[in-house]
Formats: C-alpha cells, sequence, structure tokens
C-alpha cells in the first residue's frame, strides 16, 4: 500500500489554490483539472467503463491524503466519485455512453426527494433535492424518487412501503438551486438542485446493491460501510491537517514568554495524547476494514457482526477526529478563529463534515 498517494507537486497545486477555491465557492480550475487527468471522479467506475480500476482499500488511502491536503477537495472527490460507484448497476448501454465523456462527474443526493411518475416507456420526474457536492462542475445528477403509476398514485410493496427508485439525470435537464451558504466545505459547492416535468427513459432508473452489471473484484462491498468509511477518512484528513498546524501556532504564542513551563509541559502532553490516540484510531480503521476487505475477496461474504465492527470503526474515527481538534482549539491563539487562516478553515470543514446524518452517533 502506497503511504502517500499524492506527488510533492499535487500536494503543492491543492495547497495553493485552497484559498481562492473558497473565494470561488468551488474547486480552483487547476485542481478541478487535476481530478480530470488523475480520474479521481471515476475512482470506483469499473475499468469496462474507462475507470482507474483502483480498488476501495487504495481508495480510502487517497481520500484520507485528499482531505489533508484539502477539506474541500477530498469530500468533492469522496462524493462525486462515491456516486460514480453507481456505474455497477447501471444499464450497460448507458453506462458506456456516460463514461465515454473524460470530464465525467456524477453529483447527486440520498435523500428521497422526488417522484417519478410512469409515462408510455419512461418516467416523468419532479422534485427538489439537497446538498450535491460538486453540483457546479457535475455532468450526471443521480436523484431518488418515489414510484408513482401512470394515474399518479403511489406504487407500494408487497409490505405496503413506497417504492423507491434512483434515476440518472443529465445536468442540461436540472436547475441548480445556489443555497450552500455553510461556513465550511465552502468549495465543495454543494447546491440543491430540481427538475420539473422532466421525462427519462426507463433505462436510466437502477437500484444499489440490486443486480451488478459488470464482473468487478470488490464492488459488492455494502454500500452503507462503503459510505461510512469513505466519509470516516474525510475526517481523519482534516484532523491530521489540523495537527500540522497547532504546534507552531502554539509557539508562536508562547514565544512571548506568557505560558510557564508548567503550562508548556500541559499542551505537549495534551497534543502528543492526541496525535496518539488519532494515530491509534486510524491504525484500528484500517485493521478492521482491511479485514473486512479480506473476507470479500477470499470468502465471497463479510460476517455482518465484521461489517457493525467497520461501522463502529468509522463513526469512532469520525467522532475522535472532531473531539482532538476541539481539544486543542484553545492553545492556536485568535489566529485559529480568523477565518481567512488556513487553520480555521480546516476546523470549519471538519466540523461541517461531521453534520453528515451517518456521523451523527458514535454508536
Amino acid at each position: 500500500m502506497i503511504d502517500q498517494p499524492l506527488t510533492d507537486q499535487q500536494l503543492a497545486l491543492i495547497k495553493s489554490c485552497a484559498v481562492e477555491a473558497e473565494d470561488l465557492g468551488q474547486l480552483h480550475p487547476k485542481v478541478l483539472q487535476l481530478c480530470h487527468d488523475e480520474q479521481w471522479f471515476k475512482l470506483f467506475v469499473p475499468e469496462v467503463y474507462g475507470g482507474p480500476g483502483k480498488k476501495l482499500p487504495e481508495i480510502l488511502r487517497l481520500e484520507e491524503a485528499l482531505a489533508s491536503a484539502d477539506g474541500s477537495l477530498g469530500w468533492t472527490v469522496t462524493l462525486c466519485g462515491g456516486a460514480a460507484w453507481f456505474a455497477g448497476f447501471l444499464d450497460p448501454e448507458l453506462a458506456k455512453v456516460i463514461f465515454r465523456d473524460p470530464k465525467v462527474c456524477f453529483a447527486g443526493s440520498g435523500a428521497v426527494g422526488g417522484t417519478a411518475r410512469a409515462k408510455g416507456d419512461g418516467y416523468e420526474i419532479n422534485g427538489h433535492w439537497k446538498y450535491a457536492s460538486g453540483a457546479l462542475h457535475a455532468t450526471i445528477f443521480t436523484a431518488n424518487c418515489i414510484l408513482h403509476d401512470e394515474n399518479g398514485v403511489e406504487k407500494l410493496d408487497a409490505d405496503g412501503q413506497n417504492i423507491i427508485k434512483s434515476f440518472i439525470l443529465k445536468k442540461e435537464e436540472v436547475s441548480l438551486c445556489p443555497g450552500w451558504d455553510y461556513f465550511g466545505l465552502v468549495a465543495t459547492g454543494s447546491h440543491a438542485f430540481e427538475v420539473h416535468h422532466q421525462l427519462v427513459p426507463a433505462n436510466r432508473s437502477f437500484e444499489i446493491n440490486a443486480n451488478l452489471s459488470v464482473e468487478n473484484e470488490g464492488f459488492d462491498y455494502p454500500f452503507l460501510q462503503l459510505a461510512e468509511t469513505t466519509l470516516a477518512v474525510n475526517s481523519l484528513g482534516m484532523a491530521k491537517h489540523f495537527l500540522e498546524w497547532v504546534e507552531d501556532l502554539f509557539q508562536q504564542r508562547s514565544g512571548n514568554k506568557r505560558f510557564n513551563e508548567h503550562q508548556l509541559a500541559h499542551f505537549q502532553n495534551e497534543y502528543i495524547q492526541c496525535k496518539h490516540d488519532l494515530e491509534l484510531a486510524r491504525t484500528n480503521f484500517y485493521k478492521t476494514f482491511d479485514l473486512s476487505w479480506k473476507s470479500l475477496i477470499d470468502e465471497q461474504e463479510i460476517e455482518p457482526g465484521l461489517l457493525d465492527e467497520v461501522s463502529l470503526a468509522s463513526r469512532k474515527l469520525a467522532h475522535l477526529s472532531r473531539k482532538i481538534t476541539d481539544a486543542l482549539f484553545p492553545y492556536c491563539g485568535l489566529e485559529a478563529a480568523k477565518k481567512q487562516t488556513t487553520i480555521n478553515r480546516i476546523w470549519r470543514d471538519l466540523h461541517t463534515a461531521s453534520q453528515h446524518a451517518l456521523l451523527t452517533f458514535e454508536k
């Protein structure tokens, strides 16, 4: 496994563009081009559709590194690249057309925000979906809808529950609704989108974890744990980035002798403990995940108990990442509260990421 998935040149470019990206409210054009050149928005796309052929263990380490360089970049690649995982469940002919575009980028929402009414050989889509990371440069949008019959009556399954399906929408078929006005992850441009009376053919619908349309080792890793692990490594990366800044900022404050030896030692002990705790949680996370991955590859299945351990390790890692930044934040001085500083941006990004529903509870 590569310890540093990014080159020094890539890291320098990403970090040099982060401030301007936040001002733009979206990824910097140079970084966006890097994403396309490296196929980061196609991380999960099978090779048969022109994807890079990466597997989840490598992807997690890459997403951690991206988030450690810039939170908005890591989050956007994770959400857009993760949405492209749906490639495995799409109509093969449709997938070939979609992924022929070298700048293809998926965006979407996990929420059920619309309806799909049967219309002839297709559906009429209406709805509004929030928080589509990467919306400003996305070429494809995914949307979850409640199915209706041709008379507009909700279709129900055998248990009397609504039938939900996901749909593929092209960028020219959706209207963006600017509203990503949050203090962190600003450059993700996670705006809402809506659709009115849009007709789509039946092959634009799909169901995840249903029938795989491609043969790709490890592609059937359970979606819940795939989502939890990829989100967790983003929090981990941001926390590591935060730690890179804390010690220097504290030294700048203590350089004028305002703290006594006892206070200096107290900070150093807490800083060392936070770094140790984060590395320990990281080690446990990857150990647990790697076991689940090995089980899937070797045995073609993962025991439910092990999947539960992956979920717990993911949430613990995400929560600890936030907790250590909060523990060390007061030592950084007013520079950490100044919104133009790097450490403030990291803190804002991490706390915004912590609001994702999958990360709400630690247990």
